[in-house]
């Protein structure tokens, strides 16, 4: 990828926005994936030999320091770095950044304007927050992972999609620019602290509130939006792929069933007794043809039906393709920023070198303080040292 000195000054709603991210892995690096996407110049504090989980997707966009954190002279980057920072993002357990010596209280105290993002499984507070822990672990505690799967089998995973991410990085995002809004007017920063499972439970609200009412059950057995009414679920068809059916509103069901010669069971959409013979017949129906006839029979109605796509099939679909969903860079298949803006579009942006990165903030945080005060720039005043500190 072209280095982001050399590549077109970036366009996005966060152009100008500087932040800097402890790599690490999941939600955290998602997250600063989308605010390079939108703009910002994101400086990546790595370790030797990365996090283990190297991927030219989510990682794009970087300008990459390798740095010992726990040394004197890494911590001495750190600080120097925040210094500079719009934005701080990390992702590791309570109290591992305060024994490093980069906590909040002490970047903020050098930097009161800073936004320092925390992502985590479980806060940074409560029984749980010091203990290990992984999406599937946030989602079962959040009351989500009960509520996805079959009857009389164990819940189904929904990959890391509903914690890490969901949950998580979303959140985070929200939670920093939301941040960022209120330092416009209080021209003060401060600690966002995202946990999964408050993503989760958030996630879940929905649910939550029609519960009471008796407007959703979120029982296996009869839970519509979870797999048990017949039309709103997946069918196998007859060459082995899969079909997906979303016909909830009514004027979508006899669509649907229409296009199946099903009409007769037009009156039973809501007849929890009839469900059964529905899907005995939809599956019967569904495997006498591949999943491609299903498809061309279903193109371009309301019946709410769409083929189940794997991932590289997902890149060649026409109406994604006609977007321009996905592109193409160094052999390796994005997907493109999201959301879309009409002015200031947003682009997947090319690597840096962190140290080069980190030396134009601050000649910019010198110019302006400069123009600001006819005076060098504050940052330059600053000369304590972090001191070695024993882990």
């Amino acid at each position: 990828m072209a280095d982001l000195a050399k590549s077109t000054p970036a366009s996005g709603p966060l152009a100008g926005l500087r932040v800097i991210e402890f790599a690490g892995i999941g939600p955290g690096p998602h997250c600063a994936m989308l605010l390079s996407d939108m703009g910002a110049d994101v400086l990546r504090v790595d370790r030797e030999g990365g996090n283990g989980w190297p991927n030219p997707v989510v990682d794009r966009g970087r300008a990459t320091a390798v740095v010992d954190i726990r040394s004197a002279e890494g911590r001495a980057f750190c600080l120097d770095a925040s210094d500079h920072a719009d934005v701080v993002i990390e992702g590791f357990r309570p109290g591992v950044m305060e024994r490093l010596g980069l906590g909040p209280e002490v970047m903020r105290k050098r930097n009161p304007r800073l936004i320092y993002g925390r992502m985590t499984g479980w806060g940074q507070d409560g029984p749980l927050a010091s203990t290990a822990g992984h999406d599937i672990n946030y989602i079962a505690l959040s009351g989500a992972l009960a509520a996805i799967g079959k009857l009389g089998a164990p819940a189904t995973v929904p990959l890391n999609l509903v914690g890490d991410f969901g949950g998580g990085s979303m959140f985070l995002a929200v939670g920093i620019l939301s941040a960022l809004w209120e330092r416009g007017r209080s021209g003060e920063g401060q600690i966002v602290d995202a946990a999964i499972v408050d993503g989760v439970a958030s996630l879940m609200t929905m649910f939550a509130g029609l519960l009471p009412a008796g407007r959703i059950s979120l029982a296996r057995e009869d839970n519509v939006l979870g797999g048990a009414a017949p039309y709103y679920r997946t069918y196998l068809c007859g060459d082995g792929r899969e079909i997906s059916v979303g016909a909830i509103e009514p004027q979508f069901f006899a669509a649907f069933l229409e296009k199946l010669g099903l009409d007769a069971f037009l009156p039973d959409q809501h007849r929890k007794k009839r469900w059964g013979a529905l899907t005995q017949s939809l599956e019967k129906i569904f495997l006498t043809h591949p999943r491609s006839y299903w498809t061309e029979l279903f193109a371009g109605t309301d019946a709410c039906v769409a083929p189940v796509l794997e991932l590289h099939e997902a890149f060649s679909q026409p109406h994604l393709q006609a977007r321009n969903s996905y592109e193409m860079r160094d052999g390796v298949m994005h997907a493109r920023p999201a959301p879309r803006f009409s002015r200031t579009p947003s682009a997947i942006r090319g690597s840096a070198d962190g140290a080069n990165l980190l030396a134009g903030w601050k000649a910019a945080s010198s110019t302006e303080a400069t123009a600001a005060t006819g005076t060098h720039s504050v940052h330059e005043d600053q000369s304590d040292k972090p001191e070695e500190i024993d882990l």
